[in-house]
C-alpha cells in the first residue's frame, strides 16, 4: 500500500458515497443506499475507478470501532442491565430461528450442512453499523426501543464470538464431543468475564484520573489523543487477549468512559471523523458486491432476503410481544434487526478460510446484505408511521386535561465561558429570576456550579453534542461571554442550526469583529473598544450639559456605527 493508493482510495471512496448519498437524499431515500451504490461504483466489478478494497476495509473497520466507543459513551450500564430481560431472551430465540430458517434454506439451495449452517448463522446477526445510524437518523437512539435494540446487539455480537469460537474447533479436528464444546465455551466465557471486570475496574479508577491528568494540561489534541488511546488500546486488548471483536472492546471502553466527567467531552472532540470513517464501512460492503450473483443465484438471495426481512423481524416480534413488550417499543427493534452487516461478513470470512464456504455462498451473503441495508431505513420509516398512525386512532382526549404550566418567556437562557463576564451575567440572571444554563471548559468550574445548584455542562461550546445537553434547542437567548473570537462563528452556526429561533448575544474585542459575527447570526455584538468609546462619549457630553436627548441621539449614531463595523 502507497500513499497514493490511500489518498485515491479515500478520495474515490468518498467522493461517490457524497455524490451518490446526497442524490438518494434528495428522492426520499436513506443516504446508505447511496453509500453502498458508491461502492458498486468504485469496486472491481464495475468499469472505472477502481478503489484499493483492502484499504477501504481497514478504513471501515475503524469506523465501526469509532461509531461503537461513541454509543458506548451513552450507553450505561444500567441501561444494559435494564432491558436483559428482554434483549438476552429475544436475541437467543430470534437467532435460532434465522440460523435454522437459514440452513434449511441453503440445503435447499444446494449448499452442503457445513455452508449451510454458517450461511444461517451469518443472517442471523444484525449490523450494528446500520441499526445504530437508522436509530440515530431517527432520533430514537436514547428512546426505550433504542436501548433495547442496542442491548440486543451486544447479545447478537456475544453470540458471534461463541460462533468463532465453535467453528474452528468442530472444524479443526479439535475435540468436538460435548465435554469439549463445553470446555470451549467456557473458556470463551471466562475471557470475556475477565474482560469485562478489568474494563469496569479501570473506567472506574484508572481512566477518569488519566483523562483528568490529560485535561489539566489544557490541550485539545491531547485530550483527543487520551480518548484515542485509551479506546484503541482496549478494543486491541479485547481482540488480542479475549478473542473477542474490537467493536465490541470499544463499545465496553465508551461505557466506561462514559461513566466519567469527561464523556460529553470525549463524544464531542474525540470522535469528529466517526461518521466520515462509518460512510467507510458501507462503501466497502457495495465493493465487494458482484451484479452478476443476482442473476447466478437468484433463489437463494431471495430466499435469504425473505429469511432477513420477515422471518427474522416476525421471529422478534413474537417474542417480545410474548414477553409483553410494548407495541411501540417491539415493532421499531423488529425493523430496525431486518439487515446483516458487518458481522455477518466476519463469521464469512472464517468459513472460508476453514474451507467450509465456498464463493457462491460469499456472494449471496454480499448481495444480502446489499439489500437489506438498503430497504431496512425504508421498513423503519414505515414502521415510524404505522405506530404514529396507530397511536392517532387509540389516543382518546382527557374530560378535564389538566393545566399545563407554561415556562414564562426569556427564562430559557444558555451562557458560554464563565470568567469575569460570564460570571457577572450569570449571578445578574439569578437575580432576575432567571435560571441559565453554563457551557464551560473546566471542569472544577463545572462541578462547583453543580454543587451551588447552577446548571452547568462541561464541554467545547462549538460542538453541537454541548450544544444539544445544555438545551439550546428549547432556549431564548444564547450568551457568548469569552470575547475571544475563537470559534464563536462556529458556535452561532451551530445554535441557530439547533433553534432558527433563539436570540444570540456576543461579545467581541475589536468593533473590527462585529460584522464578521452578525453574519454568522449574532443579532447583538458588543465589543470592549467600542462599549468603552460609547461610556466615554455619554460622560463627556453630560459633563458639557448636554440634554438626554441630544445624549440618546449621539448614543444610537455611535451604536449604529459599531454595528456597521
Amino acid at each position: 500500500m502507497t500513499e497514493l493508493d490511500l489518498v485515491l482510495t479515500l478520495t474515490g471512496a468518498l467522493s461517490a458515497a457524497l455524490v451518490l448519498g446526497a442524490i438518494t437524499h434528495r428522492l426520499g431515500l436513506s443516504p446508505i443506499a447511496g453509500y453502498l451504490l458508491a461502492g458498486v461504483l468504485v469496486g472491481p466489478h464495475t468499469p472505472g475507478f477502481e478503489a484499493d478494497a483492502a484499504i477501504a476495509g481497514q478504513m471501515a473497520e475503524l469506523g465501526v470501532v469509532l461509531l461503537l466507543f461513541g454509543v458506548g459513551l451513552h450507553f450505561h450500564l444500567e441501561d444494559l442491565l435494564e432491558v436483559r430481560a428482554t434483549a438476552l431472551p429475544g436475541a437467543l430465540a430470534t437467532s435460532a430461528v434465522a440460523t435454522t430458517a437459514g440452513a434449511l434454506a441453503g440445503r435447499a439451495c444446494g449448499f452442503d450442512w457445513p455452508a449451510a449452517i454458517v450461511f444461517g448463522a451469518a443472517l442471523s446477526v444484525a449490523s450494528t453499523v446500520v441499526v445504530l445510524r437508522v436509530l440515530a437518523d431517527h432520533r430514537a437512539l436514547h428512546t426505550r426501543a433504542g436501548h433495547v435494540a442496542v442491548g440486543w446487539l451486544v447479545v447478537e455480537d456475544l453470540l458471534t464470538v461463541a460462533a468463532l469460537v465453535v467453528l474452528p474447533a468442530v472444524f479443526s479436528g479439535a475435540d468436538v464431543s460435548p465435554a469439549g464444546m463445553a470446555t470451549t465455551l467456557a473458556v470463551a466465557a471466562a475471557k470475556i468475564g475477565i474482560l469485562v471486570l478489568l474494563v469496569a475496574v479501570a473506567g472506574g479508577r484508572v481512566i477518569p484520573r488519566i483523562l483528568g491528568a490529560v485535561a489539566d494540561t489544557g490541550s485539545r489534541e491531547l485530550f483527543t489523543l487520551a480518548v484515542l488511546v485509551v479506546m484503541l488500546g482496549i478494543a486491541v486488548a479485547a481482540a488480542r487477549l479475549f478473542g473477542v471483536s474490537m467493536a465490541l472492546g470499544a463499545f465496553l471502553a465508551g461505557m466506561m468512559v462514559g461513566r466519567s466527567d469527561f464523556s460529553l467531552r470525549a463524544a464531542s472532540e474525540a470522535l469528529p471523523m466517526r461518521d466520515a470513517f462509518a460512510v467507510l464501512f458501507f462503501v466497502s460492503v457495495g465493493m465487494l458486491f458482484d451484479p452478476g450473483t443476482i442473476t447466478r443465484d437468484p433463489l437463494a438471495i431471495a430466499a435469504a432476503v425473505a429469511i432477513v426481512l420477515v422471518v427474522k423481524p416476525a421471529a422478534a416480534l413474537g417474542v417480545m410481544r410474548a414477553g409483553r413488550v410494548p407495541t411501540s417499543v417491539a415493532i421499531p427493534v423488529a425493523a430496525a434487526l431486518a439487515q446483516i452487516g458487518e458481522f455477518s461478513f466476519i463469521l464469512a470470512d472464517l468459513g472460508t478460510s476453514l474451507g467450509i464456504l465456498p464463493s457462491r455462498v460469499t456472494s449471496v451473503l454480499v448481495a444480502t446484505a446489499m439489500i437489506t441495508i438498503t430497504l431496512d431505513p425504508l421498513l423503519f420509516r414505515q414502521a415510524a408511521r404505522f405506530l404514529a398512525r396507530r397511536a392517532t386512532r387509540t389516543r382518546e382526549p382527557a374530560a378535564d386535561p389538566p393545566p399545563v404550566p407554561e415556562t414564562p418567556p426569556g427564562q430559557r437562557t444558555v451562557v458560554v465561558g464563565y470568567g469575569p463576564v460570564g460570571q457577572s451575567v450569570t449571578e445578574l440572571l439569578l437575580d432576575n429570576g432567571i435560571e441559565p444554563t453554563l457551557v464551560e471548559l473546566n471542569l472544577e468550574t463545572v462541578r462547583r456550579l453543580l454543587a451551588f445548584g447552577v446548571r452547568a455542562v462541561y464541554g467545547d461550546a462549538s460542538r453541537p453534542e454541548v450544544l444539544a445537553r445544555a438545551g439550546v434547542a428549547a432556549a431564548d437567548h444564547l450568551i457568548l461571554t469569552s470575547g475571544i473570537d475563537v470559534g464563536d462563528e462556529e458556535i452561532i452556526r451551530r445554535a441557530k442550526e439547533l433553534n432558527p429561533r433563539i436570540r444570540i448575544l456576543a461579545r467581541t474585542r475589536t468593533v473590527h469583529d462585529i460584522p464578521r459575527l452578525r453574519r454568522a447570526g449574532a443579532e447583538d455584538v458588543f465589543s470592549a473598544d467600542g462599549e468603552v468609546a460609547l461610556a466615554f462619549t455619554v460622560r463627556i457630553l453630560d459633563h458639557l450639559g448636554a440634554s438626554p436627548e441630544q445624549i440618546d441621539r449621539e448614543r444610537a449614531r455611535v451604536e449604529s456605527r459599531f454595528r456597521e463595523g
